[in-house]
């Protein structure tokens, strides 16, 4: 014991001090069943589910078995249903009574709700408009009564009863209307309460069910006088997400689960264009109108200006981006055909690279990158390695329209070079970025020479082409070198690369000169080629030599390290 007034010992390195003792008796595990309001809430449930399905047997099975009269199960259904939410009413209040008054009440709104949907699309008892504005007016006692209790699991419980029971009643159109209602009834709880699973199951139903109605009538399952109702179907569920999730994430910027909602919302929109494949010119139509709303409200997060009064978050944005960038592929493809497809998609690509260069925007160059790509293995299915190799296959298959696609490509890669320059990430490769835009950039031109010979109509085009693309790849490999050179003495990073990618397409147009070249050209087209590329080799070999020279005298007089003879710098 230390004397008092002494500090205790400091003990050894690496010994742990000793753990303090648990003060007082162990708590004892409590198993799931036990546990306070578990039992009851899954009985309450249970009996939910258990009682909505007595009413739905009661609206379809007694009819179909010929039990009592239209009349009787109707008004038993809705006097049944009534007395359910006057019971839940009277008991939610009282001690422990919340669990029972929230399972009854919500029972009673659901079979309310099925009540309405029997006598629309049963019994035929009231015109549909009318039989969707009952429901409407059903739904929103259910919404004030949420509001009123506060309670998430009243409000699931409706929509899900009312949801997953409604196609039991109905598999015709008007189920879509049903769905809808209930997805924009019980919208305005979003935009006071942070209720994440109401925001899924209220939209959740009548996306599904709008996608799996416009995806049979792309099979053949409706026919043509319905699909412009399925078209509305989808657009009201579309504008219902769109206006939804604004109006939320306005309030709430980091509700992502609402901008996940608008997502779903968009899908049945997106497929909604099949329905018209054989009438191109329509699907061009709701591809390019849906396209462009998407595009506008995500085009509102790069203007600064825009987005302070928009409000939107970048979540929000890039869903609406990403699904206006998918309608507006639809659209690209029912405008064109395969080979003006690769031109189409090269320039969205172009638009949103300089897009996302001018906004610093990743986003956005990640969709003009995909467009790209997808633009590059379209062309490649025109123009492809074994198409440029080949006479009859070039002549047959290449034109103006490649040549407008390999122009575009060229001008593709350039913006994206440029693109990658302006974003923070990708400043860090690029050698990487050169490689693959000298690689790009030779095939380009390759396929625009060729498909320009080819469009000549004559007999030699396709000679002539490839004689043009050597010439064009020894003069592109020319420039680079001698940007290199003269730059030498900067050692800069760039002047090195120059030097290397000026060696690197050297390299490759001497490989083309003699492994195709020389095999297939002939006559004069294939002199031109040899003296063209010969004359450069010497230009630039002049050029290369007295560069080195002039460097090394210029480091002797320094007194500095010389530069290689390799193209590097020490």
């Amino acid at each position: 014991m230390p004397a008092r007034g002494m500090a205790p010992p400091i003990p050894p390195p690496g010994t742990r001090p000793p753990r303090p003792a648990k003060s007082g008796p162990p708590v004892p595990h409590t198993s799931w069943w036990q546990r306070d309001g578990v039992i009851s809430r899954l009985l309450a449930v249970a009996g939910v589910a258990v009682t909505l399905i007595g009413v739905v047997m009661l609206l379809v099975l007694a009819a179909q078995a010929g039990f009592f009269g239209p009349v009787p199960r109707v008004v038993a259904g809705a006097l049944f249903s009534a007395g359910l939410v006057a019971a839940g009413m009277r008991v939610v209040g009282r001690t422990g009574g919340r669990v029972g008054g929230i399972a009854l009440a919500a029972t009673g709104i659901a079979g309310a709700y099925l009540d309405v949907v029997a006598v629309t699309t049963i019994y035929h008892w009231l015109l549909p408009a009318i039989g969707f504005a009952v429901a409407l007016g059903v739904a929103a006692i259910g919404v004030a009564l949420a509001m009123r209790w506060q309670s998430q699991p009243f409000a699931v419980l409706v929509v899900v009863g009312a949801a997953v029971l409604s196609p039991v009643l109905t598999t015709e159109l008007a189920l879509l209307a049903f769905l809808i209602v209930l997805q924009l009834a019980f919208l305005p709880v979003q935009l006071v309460r942070d209720w994440p699973y109401l925001h899924v199951v209220r939209t959740l139903p009548a996306v599904l069910a709008s996608f799996l109605f416009v995806a049979s009538a792309i099979l053949g399952g409706f026919s043509a006088d319905e699909r412009p109702l399925l078209l509305i179907a989808a657009a009201a569920v579309a504008v219902v997400g769109l206006a939804g999730t604004v109006s939320v994430v306005r309030r709430r910027p980091t509700d992502v689960t609402a901008s996940l909602m608008f997502a779903l919302a968009t899908v049945p929109m997106l497929a909604a264009p099949g329905m018209y494949s054989t009438d191109r010119p329509i699907a061009a139509l709701i591809a390019g109108i849906f396209a462009t709303v998407l595009l506008a409200v995500a085009g509102t997060a790069l203007v600064p200006k825009v987005a302070a009064v928009t409000k939107l978050p970048g979540h929000t944005a890039v869903v609406a981006a990403v699904a206006g960038s998918i309608a507006l592929l639809e659209v690209c493809v029912s405008v064109t055909d395969p080979r003006t497809l690769p031109t189409a998609w090269f320039l969205v690509a172009l638009a949103f690279l300089g897009l996302a260069g001018q906004r610093r925007s990743g986003v956005t160059a990640g969709i003009g990158a995909t467009f790209a790509v997808l633009g590059v293995f379209a062309f490649l299915t025109v123009a492809g390695p074994e198409v440029l190799a080949s006479q009859q296959r070039s002549e047959a298959n290449l034109g103006v329209a490649t040549v407008l696609g390999a122009v575009l490509a060229l001008a593709v890669v350039a913006v994206a070079v440029w693109c990658a320059r302006q974003l923070p990430g990708l400043r860090n490769t690029a050698e990487l970025q050169w490689i693959a835009a000298s690689i790009a950039g030779l095939y380009s031109v390759t396929a625009a020479t060729v498909s320009i010979g080819v469009a000549t109509g004559a007999a030699d085009g396709f000679l002539t082409g490839h004689s043009a693309a050597t010439i064009l790849w020894m003069t592109a490999a020319t420039a680079a070198l001698f940007y290199g050179l003269r730059n030498l003495g900067k050692a800069t990073a760039v002047a090195k690369l120059a030097l290397g990618s000026g060696l690197l397409v050297t390299a490759a147009a001497l490989a083309k000169l003699f492994l195709f070249d020389l095999a297939t050209l002939d006559g004069l087209v294939r002199v031109a080629a040899f003296l063209a590329v010969g004359v450069l080799l010497l230009i630039v070999g002049t050029r290369y030599a007295r560069a080195f020279a002039e460097a090394a005298a210029n480091s002797r007089e320094a007194g500095a390290t010389p530069v290689r003879g390799d193209g590097g710098v020490r």
